[in-house]
């Protein structure tokens, strides 16, 4: 069965077309173009500024010229994650999508319904003809997973909406009115390497089969980091086992926590075979550690061939003991929300850039700007007492929740009287684009919420199937009654 196919057909079929665009993060040319042509195409009013944001407007129903203008927000970018043995081009190849269990799923990769359902809502909203609303802007952001980029970068004129309804949350029966805040660390090690030594064997580590996930979502779920993970053996192989480093590999984006890492290192022969058996323990303890939150972990040791360099050993004692040592998970939970996180950090990426350069990208959240600014200074100081350059993004603001919004009223009520029963109000410590609008437009009044979505930012990612009609009604009486 397609999934154009599903109820509402209308969201439906929006989604399935957005899942045959390609959108990386950065790379959204094809999208834009896809939207320009759906707002000409259907006679819809439409600006796009220049850093590639799109808006299409739609006047307001027979009765409702006299509402205020909302305006329905989400993100055009996916983030592009496949699992490792998957052949799959995110720049050029359309999403291959199935349905399991009354979920939707991608073929190996992810899905792209984070942001890609709201963007289908929002599409079809413009279509529907027998919706009853007044004035409706949607905007379509780009690199919103990267970066913010679209949204610190957001054209003067794009909107003229009160109320800003965010199509990016991932829980049904949730209604959100805050998140965090971020900021992004890099810590640039110079490499300086030697002959790979004599009198050695060489290994290749591989750690796969993590569940990573969403660095907001998901931080406090206990799963594991195949970064820290790595650090970890390898660190141990150089007190015990004089082990050398050769390259190292893990983890891809800054807001996803990272499944996969694989190293190539020697130690001594004549230590190899207890060190063969220490990691055959090592792997045992791990797997019992994390046998909860991780039951699909890997950890694969096999031989290499000598490789023609290793890094020397106190590049590579400041790199191993950086990673090991710098903070990655919660921080600190909200003292204000219970069960909310504070603050967080991620170990999300090392990479061998070239031959003279090792990058190691961290991501910090906070819902307090103070505590993002300590969290942001904790990292940054492990990594410049191992002796790297450190350098930080801009950063982006949180959203600071206001519990006495008008347009918080309307859509608990209408959730109530939908479906009988309560909404939650929430903040969540994933980053929404919300703090930068209001930046821009400090009098919006602003909502969030969605259908269900788990495993976003990873090749798990699932979209509920039932949740999107929920969404999509939820969504329609709001219009209605604002």
């Amino acid at each position: 069965m397609s999934i154009k196919n599903l109820e509402p057909r209308l969201v439906w079929e929006q989604f399935d077309a957005i899942t045959q665009v390609p959108r990386p993060s950065k790379k959204e040319e094809k999208i834009i173009e896809y939207l320009v042509n759906f707002a000409i195409t259907h006679g819809i009013e439409y600006q796009k500024d220049s850093i590639g944001n799109v808006v299409m407007r739609k006047p307001a129903t027979a009765g409702y010229q006299d509402r205020p203008c909302v305006i329905l927000q989400s993100h055009m970018d996916m983030v592009c994650e496949k699992l490792p043995e998957v052949d799959f081009d995110f720049e050029n190849e359309p999403i291959r999508t199935k349905i399991t269990d009354g979920w939707v799923m991608a073929e190996g990769t992810t899905l792209g319904a984070d942001c890609g359902i709201g963007m289908a809502a929002a599409l079809a909203l413009m279509l529907d003809s027998e919706a009853e609303h007044g004035p409706i802007e949607a905007l379509f952001t780009v690199d919103e997973e990267t970066g913010l980029t679209g949204a610190f970068n957001l054209g003067e004129g794009m909107l003229n909406g009160k109320y800003l309804v965010n199509l990016d949350s991932e829980d049904e029966g949730e209604i959100f009115i805050g998140c965090a805040g971020g900021v992004d660390t890099l810590a640039y090690f110079n490499v300086e390497n030697e002959p790979s030594p004599e009198g050695y064997d060489y290994f290749r580590l591989n750690i796969s089969g993590l569940m990573g996930g969403h660095s907001g979502d998901d931080i406090n779920k206990g799963r594991a980091n195949s970064n820290k993970l790595m650090a970890r053996i390898l660190l141990e192989a150089q007190e015990d086992y004089k082990a050398c480093v050769s390259y190292m590999d893990g983890g891809n984006l800054r807001n996803a926590i990272p499944r996969d890492a694989y190293a190539i290192f020697g130690v001594e022969h004549v230590s190899s075979d207890k060190f063969k058996q220490r990691f055959a323990e090592w792997a045992t303890e791990v797997k019992a550690e994390f046998g909860i939150t991780e039951p699909q972990m890997q950890l694969e040791l096999t031989s290499e061939p000598k490789p023609e360099k290793v890094l020397k050993a106190e590049c590579q004692q400041n790199l191993l003991q950086a990673l090991v040592g710098v903070a990655n998970g919660v921080i600190e939970m909200s003292k204000a929300v219970e069960g909310l996180v504070e603050t967080s950090t991620n170990l999300a990426s090392v990479k061998f850039n070239g031959a003279n350069q090792i990058v190691v990208t961290t991501s910090q959240r906070s819902s307090v700007e103070s505590a993002k600014l300590y969290a942001k200074k904790m990292v940054e100081s492990t990594f410049l007492l191992a002796g790297a350059e450190v350098k930080h993004s801009d950063g982006y603001p949180g959203w600071a929740p206001n519990p006495n919004s008008e347009l918080l009223r309307h859509t608990v009520e209408c959730y109530q009287d939908l479906f009988g029963t309560e909404p939650k109000v929430k903040a969540v410590h994933a980053g929404l684009e919300c703090g930068l609008f209001l930046e821009k437009y400090p009098d919006l009044e602003m909502v969030s919420f969605g259908p269900t979505l788990r495993g976003v930012h990873s090749p798990e990612e699932r979209l509920e199937i039932a949740t999107v009609d929920k969404f999509w009604i939820l969504l329609k009486e709001l219009l209605k009654r604002v």
